[in-house]
């Protein structure tokens, strides 16, 4: 099963990277990385949902795979130039902060990929105690960016 995730991984990043260098619209890298944290976003509901009512081991793991797969695709690429404000009509929640501080931004993905990753070795134990700990640590280090870089609505 890692096999599969590192091999999906290593497209999605290659992916990213093509799109990068292909000189991407903004409101296109808006789009993408808006529709990566949307999946993600359902994937942690899934995860919660289990956490609170009946625990389905497949359904976590499957979830959380997807979280870490997409937390590793190389989103970084998505915040193109331009991409900082509303275009064409597409609009972002980004703060033009997260542009400024990259060291910070870098810091903050770092921790968001360790602790994903961790979720999906965590959800393949099948020990949901477990699961709602690191799911808790995922959560952190989501608000922590956030925080920091998300217009609130």
């Amino acid at each position: 099963m890692m096999k599969k995730i590192t091999l999906a991984v290593a497209a999605l990043a290659v992916t990213g990277a093509a799109f990068a260098q292909q000189g991407m619209k903004p409101e296109d890298a808006i789009k993408y990385r808006q529709a990566g944290y949307s999946y993600m976003g359902w994937s942690m509901g899934k995860i919660k949902a289990n956490l609170e009512g009946t625990y389905n081991k497949d359904q976590v793991i499957a979830a959380a795979n997807t979280i870490a797969a997409i937390a590793n695709s190389g989103m970084g690429a998505l915040y193109v130039p331009g991409s900082d404000k509303d275009v064409n009509g597409v609009k972002t929640r980004v703060k033009p902060e997260f542009f400024q501080k990259q060291q910070e931004v870098g810091k903050l993905a770092m921790a968001f990929n360790k602790e994903a990753n961790e979720l999906a070795k965590v959800a393949a134990t099948g020990d949901a105690a477990a699961v709602k700990a690191q799911f808790g640590k995922v959560g952190g280090s989501c608000k922590a960016c956030h925080d920091d870089f998300r217009i609130k609505d």
